[in-house]
């Protein structure tokens, strides 16, 4: 193998702070080491977050009307990228459009050195759920032609599905882009224990359990589902509609669920550990149900795939590169009652059906590994430190 390649990358978001972007930096940072990458870890700070090996904690401040997020404080986001690069780093990944974009794009400029970085967030259908008061059409424009600077600023751009490619090319992004999905590590695939997730949480063993995981926020249109749960009360009025996370839109859904769904039909269970928790609250569901239409990936799809479970969602954006045939994953139309009529029809299959398309799942997701996109994404890596 060639010399270890000594990357620093950089992030305005990290765990504890839960969401796709900490998941996909964990899976990447955890993997890349089999293939000859050494990784420095810049990010923000957060109350009770602790030391870890590698990773360099930056001090911040709570974000305006998102507490979940952090600010992190430009000087010594600089000082600390400055100090953890020079005499060591061969290549910058920047990992969120905020700070750390400027921050790292900067350093790697004035170092002489590539700087790539991963578009995780369709920015253009974001906005406007967070600046509602301006008009939709003028925030659009403005997320795509930030999204073009930012972009064509970089030496390569890391994007998770060929529709965020795609986007960025209309965006008029000229540089080169590489479509790299976050992969499963191997510990995705051991098998959680659904009934005891079920009696931990007073879920009756037969109920129809539907299942969402994934930040709680208003781009992952979640109250899409909740239209689909009242119309498949039609047919099945005991269906239990189990969301799993946090995010800025809970207290919506949680008045919504409160003032429509009596009967306890909507159970909220928040952030579950990753180790245990998660794995059991998979394994618990008899679908697993997503409706967002701004994903440039969906992970969530393939750990519920991984998990054995069907997978009834809206193919979009990211998601369209999961959702194919032969995984496990029904797809109908953006339209409440065909979604309900999906699920209906899967929930009426016998018992041997379900659990092979649970089976065919749990296959189709063992080819999205975390091994196989480390070893693409440091490919890329030395590709750039060494054309």
């Amino acid at each position: 193998m060639d010399k270890p390649l000594r990357v620093l990358m950089v992030s305005d978001v990290y765990f504890p702070r839960v969401n796709g972007v900490s998941t996909s930096i964990r899976s990447f940072r955890d993997a890349l080491p089999a293939h000859g990458v050494v990784i420095r870890l810049v990010v923000p700070d957060y109350p009770g977050a602790g030391a870890q090996e590698g990773i360099r904690r930056i001090a911040s401040r709570a974000v305006p009307r998102d507490p979940e997020d952090r600010l992190m404080a430009w000087g010594a986001l600089r000082d600390a990228l400055h100090d953890a690069a020079t005499g060591w780093a061969d290549l910058v990944h920047v990992q969120t459009p905020f700070l750390a974009q400027y921050a790292g794009v900067g350093l790697a400029r004035r170092m002489g050195i590539p700087v790539v970085a991963t578009y995780h967030t369709f920015f253009e259908h974001y906005f406007e759920h967070y600046l509602p008061w301006l008009p939709a059409g003028l925030l659009r424009r403005v997320a795509r032609r930030v999204s073009r600077s930012q972009c064509n600023a970089l030496d390569a751009v890391v994007v998770p599905s060929t529709p965020m490619r795609d986007a960025l090319k209309r965006y008029g992004v000229s540089r080169p882009m590489h479509v790299l999905p976050t992969g499963l590590p191997q510990d995705a695939f051991r098998r959680g224990d659904g009934a005891r997730f079920r009696a931990a949480h007073g879920i009756a063993p037969t109920r129809p359990l539907l299942l969402f995981v994934g930040r709680v926020a208003f781009e992952k249109n979640i109250d899409f589902l909740f239209d689909v749960l009242r119309a498949l009360q039609a047919s099945r009025p005991d269906a239990l509609l189990v969301i799993a996370g946090e995010g800025p839109a809970l207290p919506a859904l949680r008045a919504r669920a409160q003032r429509e769904q009596p009967g306890a039909s909507v159970h909220f269970v928040g952030y579950l550990d990753r180790e245990n928790e998660l794995p059991d609250c998979y394994a618990s569901a008899d679908a697993f149900v997503f409706s967002s239409l701004t994903e440039t990936q969906g992970l969530v799809l393939l750990e519920a795939m991984a998990q054995a479970r069907p997978v009834v969602a809206l193919s979009a954006m990211g998601t369209a590169d999961v959702l194919l045939p032969a995984s496990g994953a029904f797809t109908p139309r953006a339209d409440p009652a065909a979604f309900a009529a999906q699920v209906d029809a899967l929930l009426a299959l016998p018992a041997y059906a379900r659990a092979e398309l649970g089976a065919q799942a749990m296959a189709y997701a063992q080819g999205w590994s975390a091994s196989e996109q480390a070893r693409r994404l440091a490919a890329l890596y030395r590709g750039l430190v060494s054309p």
